[in-house]
């Protein structure tokens, strides 16, 4: 997979906004944004405008206000994002990271039968 820029937390956050309603405009993110963050619309203007420069997104002006659309998948991003977690802390080894979570957590019933279903899916491709 080609390699795509790393973005912060805050910047991912925008870019969900960007992902599920593109194309959208500065206003409206602003908005959504507004509702659980305490960012002010400097903040997430400095955000739009480095991530536009990192080339994820890209704008038009539309009248008065710019609009937004993302330039790469999220699906492509977070699997570079989980393959980069996987190697970095399980050296490459997905069974290991698997094997970490169960060993510190408590599964329902329906998440390991949801698990199962999974691998039984993989296996018979």
């Amino acid at each position: 997979m080609k390699s795509l820029p790393q973005i912060s937390d805050a910047e991912f956050e925008v870019m969900n906004i960007i992902w599920k309603y593109a194309p959208t405009n500065t206003n409206d993110i602003v908005e959504r944004l507004s509702k659980d963050k305490d960012w002010s619309p400097k903040t997430i203007q400095t955000m739009l405008f480095r991530l536009e420069k990192k080339g994820v997104i890209t704008h038009e002006k539309e009248s008065r206000v710019f609009v937004y659309s993302p330039l790469i998948k999220k699906e492509a991003y977070i699997e570079l994002e989980g393959n980069t977690f996987i190697n970095r802390f399980f050296d490459g080894a997905l069974s290991q990271m698997v094997l970490n979570y169960l060993n510190r957590n408590e599964l329902t019933t329906e998440e390991i039968n949801d698990l199962q279903a999974i691998l039984d899916k993989k296996r018979k491709k």
